[in-house]
């Protein structure tokens, strides 16, 4: 199951406008927003590094606390004072691009179907990270440190769930104990181990995860925090005192935003606003909408030998192997897991039967897409050929959730559209350039690192550059085949480089 090309909103728009302006600046290769959920790991391993120093200096007690916070920022501070503040801009830099990644995937309809899963469990990453950050701000014991434990005690006291009011602790200097320190001390260090399992559940149903941004993306980041340390460094606001309320105090808006609404609302209408969100994030993948179920893809065991292809192009894992069950001397059989399919196609073009050089009517390939048969789409191609006239004729096959090249058919151009690239085999093209067919064969899809179903466009330019099986063969010519990636806000570029392919064909021809 898979969504088709995503709603053209004007969100949808907005976004590729940005990142068409962003791989100006940074090229594809290093555009952040290809990179948000790798940088949220580089912010997460940050967070690890820097806090594992802070702790050793730091001193868990009601008059120690603060002091040993105080130490580190000042006396210490081309190093520790350094660490501070990596550690605070890391914390909001994730907050950053957690919402930036989740607004992405939302706008451009990634969280339906089997998409689910990451998203539910991205759902419940926000929490984790909030608990941790909220909590990192309540060990300097500083006037902040102070508000906040306040208005989150009253908060929580609003549940039925404490006997004794949780706020009545802190009521005092003297009521407050070294043990509360001790608990965060212990919170703080093992609240992020859960946000490191629920990272790895998080992209546990995805083949080949984006861990790890590009290495000029690190180096800018850690460049970045380190004249934003220098410049501005994270800073206490002065020592926590029970017997006064802190007053003109910084908030940071990027953890503690939720505070000056217990300010001016009840504790419940907090709870409802903050629930209600959590609740409709949650449900999300399953609202109502225009989304289309498209089957998944199914195998066939007649043709199927277990060669492995399949499996190891999905992106998905939903592609796995199992012993063989219909008797056939092969040692396994690829078994497609519904829940997990996108219907991305990925699959048929890896597979060595989806060629269009066999001779009988109406085949199967050893998986198939129920939508668009390997048959089927052979027949399409061919019908397509047909009706190309003039020179420099044409075949273009494009990506449905890219560049619409349906507004590039005309009488030297035949167009068709998948529901990923990757799902073209490379014998196709061989085939249209068989005997010439045609011309050229013009192939687009997602903008370069950036495919809608994440490794369609590696997967397409490494077999075409006989990296990786199925390989396209020799005796296809290269120079008759031309590859661009363009989203839909690239149609202009796209018809432009269609058109400088066409004039280099006809230079090819003989006089």
């Amino acid at each position: 199951m898979t969504t088709p090309n995503p709603t053209v909103s004007f969100l949808h728009k907005a976004l590729l406008k940005l990142e068409g302006g962003l791989n100006k600046i940074f090229g594809n290769e290093l555009n952040p927003f290809y990179y948000l959920g790798a940088l949220g790991f580089l912010f997460f391993w940050i967070l690890a590094a820097s806090g594992a120093y802070l702790y050793i200096f730091y001193r868990t007690g009601i008059e120690v606390s603060y002091l040993s916070v105080e130490d580190l920022t000042i006396e210490q501070w081309y190093l520790g004072g350094i660490m501070r503040s990596f550690h605070r801009y890391a914390a909001d830099a994730l907050v950053v691009v957690m919402a930036l990644h989740m607004l992405r995937e939302f706008i451009l309809g990634r969280y339906r179907g089997a998409r689910w899963f990451a998203w539910v469990t991205g759902v419940l990453l926000i929490w984790l990270i909030y608990a941790s950050g909220i909590n990192g701000y309540w060990m300097s014991w500083d006037k902040l440190a102070q508000y906040s434990t306040v208005a989150t005690m009253e908060w929580f006291d609003w549940l039925p769930i404490f006997g004794t009011p949780m706020s009545q602790s802190f009521v005092t200097q003297e009521v407050l104990n070294d043990r509360f320190f001790s608990l965060l001390s212990f919170s703080h260090a093992t609240i992020p181990l859960f946000v490191l399992f629920a990272l790895w559940v998080h992209i546990l149903r995805i083949s080949y995860p984006v861990v790890n941004p590009k290495r000029g993306l690190v180096w800018g980041v850690l460049l970045a925090m380190l004249i934003l340390a220098l410049v501005k460094p994270a800073l206490s606001q002065g020592p926590a005192d029970m017997g006064i309320e802190p007053r003109n105090i910084g908030i940071d808006w990027f953890y503690l935003f939720i505070y000056p609404l217990l300010d001016i609302w009840s504790p419940g209408q907090v709870w409802a606003l903050v629930a209600g969100i959590s609740l409709l994030l949650g449900v999300l993948p399953w609202l109502p909408t225009r989304f289309k179920q498209i089957p998944v893809a199914e195998v066939n065991l007649k043709y199927c030998s277990g060669c492995r292809f399949c499996v190891a192009d999905c992106p998905y894992e939903a592609v796995v192997m199992k012993p063989r069950s219909d008797g056939m001397h092969f040692l396994e059989e690829a078994v497609v897991v519904p829940e997990r399919c996108v219907s991305c196609g990925i699959c048929i073009g890896s597979c060595p039967s989806s060629t269009p050089f066999r001779s009988e009517t109406g085949y199967v390939s050893g998986i198939e897409m129920p939508s668009l048969p390997i048959s089927g789409l052979r027949v399409a191609m061919t019908e397509n050929l047909a009706k190309l006239e003039g020179d420099a004729r044409v075949m273009v096959f494009g990506c449905d959730n890219a560049a619409d090249v349906g507004k590039l058919r005309g009488k030297g151009v035949a167009v068709m559209s998948l529901p990923c690239t990757a799902m073209l085999p490379p014998s196709f093209i061989e085939y249209a350039l068989n005997e010439h067919r045609v011309d050229g064969v013009f192939i687009t899809g997602c903008r370069e690192n950036d495919c809608y179903h994440r490794m369609g466009g590696l997967w397409t330019e490494q077999r075409l550059a006989a990296k990786r099986e199925p390989r396209l063969r020799d005796r296809a010519e290269r120079e008759r085949i031309k590859l661009f990636w363009a989203s839909s806000d690239d149609i202009g570029e796209l018809v432009l480089e269609l058109e400088s392919f066409r004039s280099s064909l006809r230079s090819q021809r003989p006089e």
